[in-house]
């Protein structure tokens, strides 16, 4: 973790002020909630077999022995708080968010155990014009930063019953090729089989470019919100490349999934990054 000192804040307080002028130009309010919350809110909505919860979490038990845990994310803090203080029955809720999570994970350079992150949510829109707009807002920002050479990967992740699907087809293929998997990828395939397509490993990288891909297991109604999606971001006049392997770190994504990265950063590249997860409410 590391200390902002006084010659460091006015570049923070730069980019914090360009979000909000972007967040109040869409109609996009604040909301802040707590740093620590209760551990099960966590494994419940992140996924017991994501490396966050799994590994990265910071956890402990209080004075009244419940486990606590400093949050590692701001989504699922945002969802709880709607949930608990009935902002959902007030119609559709456009919501915004910053401040520090903490994940114990190797610091380097760009990546520390205390990070600062800046969310958007938007709940109560079906249409992939949403995502849209939650791109769009994401890109402009960053533009207006002054950040140079971006690109954008989009994917889509289907329904649940797509995932279900694929995930049979995927087990198959790499039932085949179980030997030849990292260990961290073999411990994967009986947890959470999808998670190795995130894989950091090199060798296993390379071999899942012979992997089934999940598009081949979407749903005609998913093909067409994920063929809606890209017509959009064409009329924003918004770049953007089709990663069929794109699935995010988090098991509560449906349907859209997108990073926006920079080849400025060095290793750690991903800038932002976001997606759809209609059942993370229920």
């Amino acid at each position: 973790m590391v200390d902002l000192l006084p010659a460091e804040t006015p570049l923070w307080h730069q980019v914090e002020l360009v979000a909000r002028e972007h967040f109040s130009r869409a109609g996009i309010s604040e909301i802040r909630t707590p740093l620590l919350e209760i551990t099960d809110l966590f494994s419940r909505g992140i996924g017991e077999g994501t490396d966050v919860v799994g590994k990265e979490m910071y956890t402990f038990s209080d004075r009244g022995n419940r486990s606590c845990t400093l949050r590692p994310e701001g989504t699922a803090s945002v969802v709880r708080s709607i949930i608990q203080n009935g902002l959902l029955s007030q119609g559709v809720q456009r919501l915004w968010y910053s401040g520090p999570m903490f994940r114990y994970e190797r610091p380097q350079a760009g990546r520390q155990r205390q990070f600062h992150q800046i969310g958007l949510e938007i709940f109560g829109l079906d249409s992939p014009l949403s995502d849209a707009e939650v791109i769009a807002i994401g890109w402009d920002l960053l533009k207006d930063l002054g950040v140079k050479d971006l690109s954008l990967e989009i994917n889509s992740l289907g329904t649940n019953e797509d995932r279900k699907r694929y995930r049979n087809i995927l087990m198959g293929w790499l039932k085949d090729h179980f030997n030849l998997l990292d260990s961290d990828s073999q411990v994967k395939f009986h947890t959470n089989p999808l998670r190795i397509l995130d894989t950091k490993n090199i060798e296993t990288k390379k071999l899942l470019l012979d992997a089934p891909l999940l598009i081949d297991a979407l749903s005609t109604e998913s093909k067409e919100r994920f063929l809606n999606l890209q017509n959009l971001l064409i009329s924003l006049n918004i770049p953007f490349e089709i990663n069929y392997r794109l699935v995010r770190g988090l098991d509560y994504y449906c349907h859209t999934a997108f990073e926006i990265t920079s080849t400025k950063l060095g290793a750690q590249s991903t800038l932002c990054g976001g997606g759809r997860y209609d059942g993370l409410v229920k």
